[in-house]
């Protein structure tokens, strides 16, 4: 016969397991130098970026868009590389040698740098994203001055801002949905103030602006970087367009039945009105009794 165990009374209410289970940043990757998997986030976010971006002063077919593609910035060093979450370069062909889809991005070939990058904040990457503007609090990340040695390269914050010199520079973080600008002036980031109860930004060579929107994206509900237009209006996606198009259509047709509607009714009002005159009235006013049948 199994003795029965005594069970140990529990003092504590146990934590959640989001509080307990490893996330993918704890765990390793395929690279052992990564510090974990891409998020959904990381898929979705750039997506929403690049199907609301509408240049009034590029065709679509002179711009090119990257999301977590391999961007290499030096000729000399071409292991080199960075993994942008999302970056937009201005005037050049949309395919590589305007036939082909890119695998990455070479701007000593292209002879283009990137306008515009935005790095999505992980677990980790704060000081690396963010530079000398990292928030004080992050703790246990060795600091280089922003200087590369053989054993570390320059970090994200050194390449955009002294070596690619990317006029525009956002860092969004999903986890306090804050975004932070900054604008490239004498060679170095100035973050630029922003409303923090409406965070957004208009950068005027665009002719559009980014902003944090609060919205259902993917089936998903949260805050989202996104752009606005001169007029502060969200820039719809193709899908939300052709919704808010069949909407607009169904409303002029539904419009049109209620004036029609209007109408016969006052010619119904007309017709009992006169029905109500005398033959002699109707004459006169040149109607014949039969028409109004």
């Amino acid at each position: 016969m199994l003795k029965q165990r005594s069970t140990i009374p529990q003092t504590e209410t146990p934590l959640p397991p989001k509080q307990t289970l490893p996330t993918m940043y704890d765990l390793p990757s395929e690279n052992p130098e990564e510090l974990g998997l891409p998020d959904e986030f990381h898929s979705w976010q750039p997506q929403l970026l690049s199907r609301t971006l509408r240049l009034p002063d590029y065709p679509s077919d002179r711009i090119f868009v990257g999301s977590d593609l391999n961007l290499y910035y030096d000729v000399h060093h071409s292991l080199g590389h960075l993994r942008p979450d999302w970056f937009l370069v201005l005037d050049v062909s949309r395919l590589y040698e305007q036939t082909d889809l890119r695998s990455s991005y070479v701007v000593w070939q292209e002879g283009t740098n990137p306008f515009l990058v935005v790095e999505l904040l992980s677990p980790g990457t704060e000081k690396e994203d963010l530079g000398q503007f990292v928030e004080t609090e992050v703790d246990g990340i060795e600091e280089h001055n922003g200087q590369a040695t053989p054993e570390t390269p320059p970090r994200k914050w050194d390449v955009y801002e002294r070596i690619l010199r990317v006029p525009y520079y956002a860092v969004f973080s999903r986890y306090s949905d804050r975004l932070r600008i900054f604008k490239l002036n004498g060679g170095r980031y100035i973050e630029q103030t922003l409303d923090v109860d409406r965070p957004r930004f208009w950068i005027p060579e665009l002719k559009l602006g980014l902003g944090v929107w609060t919205g259902e994206f993917e089936g998903i509900n949260r805050r989202w970087l996104r752009w606005y237009d001169a007029l502060g209006n969200w820039v719809q996606t193709d899908a939300e367009l052709a919704i808010s198009q069949a909407e607009l259509a169904v409303a002029q047709a539904e419009l049109a039945l209620a004036q029609a509607e209007r109408e016969r009714q006052k010619r119904l009002e007309l017709a009992k009105k006169l029905k109500s005159l005398s033959l002699e009235q109707l004459t006169a006013l040149g109607i014949n009794p039969e028409d109004l049948e």
